[in-house]
């Protein structure tokens, strides 16, 4: 069975790091890389039926422009050699990032530091102490 490494990637200078560790692990080993990126979306906001459909529209048009951050990143691995492939959702990303995860068979989930201060991580949680909290598989956090 082939390693396949999700990684959360934003086009940050964080999840790129997330991204050159885990590309360097899959070149030597055959893992096949899925990149991850995904817009924070809270469906707990009520909406009159025309905010709704132009909540819609935007949606779309951010997984459209999203979609045009990951993509050439997952094809400039593939040119390398590294098998990846990438989608765009929205939601929360903890809970989207286990769930794709454990969908696609995953070994290993793979995210970026964000360097945040300690209070802030106190105050506010954050994705790397929720993922080590509720992965579903094992976590790999780049400094």
């Amino acid at each position: 069975m082939t390693d396949r490494y999700i990684v959360g990637f934003d086009g940050t200078e964080q999840s790129r790091r997330a991204l050159d560790y885990a590309s360097a692990r899959a070149k030597k080993s055959g893992a096949h890389v899925h990149l991850v990126l995904v817009i924070e979306w809270s469906p707990y906001s009520f909406h009159t039926p025309e905010e709704l459909n132009e909540r819609h529209r935007r949606r779309e048009q951010e997984l459209e422009r999203a979609t045009t951050v990951v993509q050439p990143v997952a094809d400039e691995l593939n040119k390398a050699g590294v098998k990846t492939t990438c989608e765009v959702r929205h939601g929360n990303a903890a809970e989207l990032l286990c769930e794709i995860a454990t969908n696609k068979n995953a070994t290993q989930i793979i995210i970026g530091r964000t360097g945040d201060s300690v209070f802030t991580q106190r105050l506010l949680g954050g994705l790397t102490i929720t993922l080590a909290q509720v992965a579903p598989i094992p976590m790999t956090i780049v400094p």
